[in-house]
C-alpha cells in the first residue's frame, strides 16, 4: 500500500515518526509531505526521514491567505496522489480530507484538540470528512458521527515506554546536571489562526517567574518567540531530537504551550500551564489537576491523573495563583517529587494505551478497523499496550 503522511507542524512529526518506520517495515511504500513551518524540516532531516516540501513559503498571514495557501496545497497533493498512485491519506490538515474525497481515496485524519478549540478546522473539514479519530476525552462536535475514540493520547504515539527511554548522557552533554534540580521554560508564539486572543506568559510575568525559581535551580528556557534581552542567559539551543530527554530530567516545566505540557505530563515531570486554552481541553484538563466549573463544567471527566496544573492567564487572580503554584512545587524535594509523580504517571499509563501501535494497525486494517475498535470492549485495547 502506499501510504502519503502530510505533515504540518512539529507535532505531527512526532505523532507520525514510529507510525512511519513501522509502515515501512510492514512493507508499505510511504511518501511525507511537508509545509515549512518552525522546526519541522529541521526534526526529518536529523531523523533521516524522507520527505518532499510543497509549500516552502507561506506567503499570507490573513483568513482568505490561509485558504488560498490550503487550496495550493490541494492541488500540490492531488497530483503528487496522481503522479505516486497513493492509496490511503493520513495527517491532522484539511488537505487530507479534501484530496481523498476528490479521488474517492481511504483517509484517516488524526487530531487531539476539542473541535470547538479549532472552528475553522471544523468548517473546512466536515463536508469531506470521511474518519476522525482522537483520543477518548476529546470532543469531536459535530465530526461526532465520522470518529472514532481511542484511551491514549498523541503524546503517547513516540513518549510512551515502548519508544521512549530518557537518557541522561544526551541531557548532560548541554552542561545540564542531571542530579541536581534543573527547571524548562518554554514560550510559545501564539500566533496560529486558532490563538488569537489567547495570553500567555509576558514578559512582567516570566521575570517573577526567573525570581521565583532561581534560588532553587538551574533555569533553562527555549522560545517560539524573541527574548527579550534579560532572559538570553537563560537561552539553551538543544537538538530537537533530544528535547524530550531535556524535559524528562527536568524537575519542573513551566510553559504556554500546550503540546510540551502534555509532554512532561506523559514523563512524569510536573508542569504548570498557563494561557486561555486552559479549560478547554478534554486531554490536557484530563492530565491536570481539576479545575474550576467556572469554565469546565462543559467536561465530564471520570477522573484527573493531576500531573500537572492549568492556570487561564485571564481568569482573575491567575498571576497569583500561578506564583504561589510554581513556589509551591519548587519546594517538593527531588524524593518527594519522584515519588509523587511517578506514581501518578503509572496510573496513567496502565489506563492509556501505546498510540502509535494502534495508529499503525488502525491504518493497516482501514476500513475494518473501525468495525473492530467501535465495537471493542476492554479486553480489546490490552492488545495495544
Amino acid at each position: 500500500m502506499n501510504i502519503l503522511v502530510q505533515l504540518s507542524h512539529p507535532a505531527h512529526f512526532h505523532l507520525y515518526k514510529v507510525c512511519i518506520r513501522n509502515w515501512q517495515s510492514d512493507g508499505h511504500q510511504v511518501f511525507v509531505l511537508i509545509k515549512t513551518k518552525d522546526i519541522l524540516e529541521e526534526l526529518l532531516l536529523k531523523s533521516s526521514i524522507p520527505y518532499y516540501n510543497i509549500l516552502p513559503v507561506a506567503h499570507r498571514k490573513n483568513r482568505i491567505g490561509i485558504l488560498i495557501d490550503m487550496f495550493i496545497r490541494d492541488w500540490k497533493i492531488l497530483r503528487f496522489c496522481l503522479k505516486h498512485k497513493v492509496d490511503f491519506l493520513t495527517g491532522s490538515t484539511p488537505e487530507v480530507t479534501h484530496v481523498s474525497w476528490l479521488l474517492r481515496k481511504w483517509s484517516v485524519n488524526t487530531g487531539e484538540d476539542d473541535l470547538a478549540v479549532v472552528p475553522a478546522f471544523e468548517k473546512v473539514v466536515q463536508p469531506f470528512m470521511q474518519c476522525f479519530i482522537c483520543p477518548s476525552v476529546c470532543d469531536a462536535g459535530v465530526l461526532s458521527l465520522k470518529t472514532m475514540h481511542y484511551p491514549s493520547y498523541h503524546e503517547l504515539a513516540y513518549l510512551h515506554p515502548n519508544h521512549f527511554t530518557p537518557n541522561r548522557e544526551l541531557v548532560e552533554k548541554y552542561g545540564i546536571d542531571t542530579s541536581e534540580p534543573y527547571f524548562v521554560m518554554r514560550f510559545a508564539s501564539l500566533h496560529a489562526h486558532h490563538d488569537k486572543g489567547i495570553k500567555g506568559i509576558n514578559r512582567e510575568i516570566a521575570a517573577k517567574l526567573v525570581k521565583i525559581l532561581k534560588p532553587h535551580g538551574q533555569i533553562y528556557i527555549t522560545s517560539e518567540r524573541p527574548l527579550e534581552p534579560e532572559f538570553e542567559p537563560y537561552r539553551i539551543k538543544i537538538n530537537p531530537l533530544d528535547m524530550h530527554h531535556v524535559m524528562a530530567f527536568a524537575s519542573l516545566y513551566i510553559g504556554d504551550s500546550q503540546t510540551m505540557a502534555a509532554e512532561a505530563g506523559v514523563l512524569g515531570t510536573p508542569f504548570v500551564r498557563y494561557n486561555d486554552f486552559v479549560g478547554r481541553l478534554g486531554y490536557l484538563d484530563e492530565l491536570e489537576e481539576p479545575q474550576t466549573k467556572q469554565y469546565v463544567d462543559y467536561l465530564h471527566l471520570d477522573h484527573h491523573y493531576n500531573l500537572g496544573v492549568g492556570i487561564r492567564a485571564s481568569e482573575e487572580g491567575s498571576e497569583a495563583r500561578l506564583y504561589a503554584t510554581v513556589e509551591q512545587m519548587v519546594t517538593l524535594t527531588s524524593e518527594e517529587r519522584k515519588r509523587i509523580y511517578s506514581a501518578r504517571q503509572e496510573k496513567m499509563l496502565s489506563e492509556k494505551i501505546d498510540y502509535a501501535k494502534f495508529l499503525t494497525w488502525f491504518i493497516e486494517n482501514y476500513p475494518e478497523s473501525v468495525k473492530q475498535s467501535k465495537q471493542a470492549d476492554s479486553t480489546f485495547w490490552e492488545q495495544f499496550k
